[in-house]
């Protein structure tokens, strides 16, 4: 991985390497060139390097079940994206943990203020393949540092937050702090985020959850799930200005390229190990 690259922020060159795989595919689900630009440039760094995580990347043999699972994910959040903007012509999204993804580009209706978020380390590999503007701006910060509010604050609103792939890796403590905080700060807003099922963070499930991440996927030891919650209505619990709108799962997809998997909606326990939850924070 490249030089000052910790675990967890490496996890984003996997996403991005899934979009550009899925986008050169047939009938893609996700149309992302700009992903194929990334990484054909990163390929030049990334195949000197004798890292497996980064010679799979390069050769482009990430499991196609991934690769399939990460396309509908950025799919449907860019259908988030597009419900708030028809919604909100001239609203305000804010990406946490963008990695090296292109939403922007993808959802831009001329109007929308899009703020980029990630790790400094991230965000100064995004500077050299995106241009800032007056409704595209990157910011360079963890998301637990909260001043990065007050850059979002100087807009009036209204305010979508999107966390695709990010709370998981986050302590659970982290995760209600962040929350509670931006529903404090920007009351009315949506929240669009990832969610795992907490029982994975239990022996023996996240030894075998630990053990797909970082042995068949090759990611680093950081790289392991630190919350969840059981149920979508959870975080209703931690404030009456919580409010659940909604919730999807890979497996509520009707995409042909799931082939067989497309029954396990049918099993709970399946359906709720990794997804996505829509809530309006009063």
């Amino acid at each position: 991985m490249l030089t000052g690259i910790g675990d967890i922020a490496g996890t984003s060159f996997i996403t991005l390497y899934c979009h550009a795989l899925e986008t050169l595919s047939d009938n893609p689900i996700l149309a992302d060139p700009k992903s194929v630009e990334i990484t054909t440039e990163l390929n030049k760094t990334l195949s000197l390097s004798d890292d497996p995580l980064d010679r799979t990347l390069v050769s482009g043999t990430l499991d196609k079940r991934l690769v399939i699972h990460i396309a509908l994910r950025a799919k449907k959040y860019d259908d988030y994206a597009r419900d708030f903007l028809h919604r909100f012509p001239d609203g305000v999204i804010v990406n946490i943990g963008c990695g090296l993804d292109s939403r922007f580009l993808r959802i831009d209706n001329g109007h929308v203020v899009f703020y980029d978020l990630d790790l400094p380390e991230i965000i100064a590999i995004k500077k050299t393949f995106f241009n800032e503007t007056e409704r595209y701006r990157l910011i360079a910060s963890s998301v637990l540092d909260f001043n990065w509010m007050a850059t979002v604050l100087q807009h009036e609103g209204p305010f979508l937050f999107m966390a695709e792939g990010v709370f998981m890796y986050l302590d659970g403590k982290d995760v209600r702090s962040l929350v509670l905080k931006i529903q404090e700060k920007f009351r009315g807003s949506e929240l669009v985020c990832e969610v795992v099922n907490s029982i994975w963070l239990k022996f023996p499930l996240k030894k075998i959850l630990e053990f797909k991440l970082q042995r068949e996927m090759h990611m680093g030891k950081d790289a392991t799930f630190r919350s969840g919650i059981r149920d979508s209505r959870e975080m209703e619990q931690w404030h009456s200005g919580i409010q659940f709108l909604d919730e999807w799962s890979y497996f509520d997809s009707e995409e042909e390229k799931l082939g067989l998997l497309k029954v396990l909606k049918h099993i709970k326990f399946i359906r709720k190990t990794q997804w996505t939850v829509h809530y309006l924070l009063n």
